[in-house]
């Protein structure tokens, strides 16, 4: 069982910047992919970066592309780097973890993290 826990939140000013971490407890694996996801107030929730096991590759929203970088903190955490952030970015972000089973993989969720970029 893996739990994802997020800190970082906060607010910042629109050309700002934040540092998001999520770090996972209990039982962990060494190979499994993380993310984040962010859902603002009256909209769905949007994929934001993710990163795999060994941190070959990164994927990015476009809506992020050049403004965040995603990275492995550590075997167990994942930092999403926040730069020249606008109100746009403000949103409860939410780190996920999936998790490679035998022949299936969980998703653990952390319990969100507000960030709120004042214009």
């Amino acid at each position: 069982q893996v739990q994802l826990v997020e800190s970082g939140g906060g607010l910042a000013q629109a050309g700002g910047s934040l540092r998001l971490s999520c770090a996972a407890s209990g039982r962990t694996f060494s190979r499994y992919t993380m993310g984040w996801f962010r859902q603002a107030p009256g909209k769905e929730r949007e994929f934001v970066a993710g990163i795999s096991w060994n941190a070959d590759n990164k994927d990015y929203a476009d809506s992020v592309k050049g403004r965040f970088t995603i990275s492995r903190d550590n075997a167990t955490a994942v930092v999403l780097q926040m730069n020249n952030l606008n109100s746009e970015d403000t949103a409860v972000y939410s780190c996920y973890a999936d998790t490679q089973g035998r022949l299936s993989v969980t998703r653990f969720w952390g319990q969100g993290t507000q960030v709120t970029v004042s214009s």
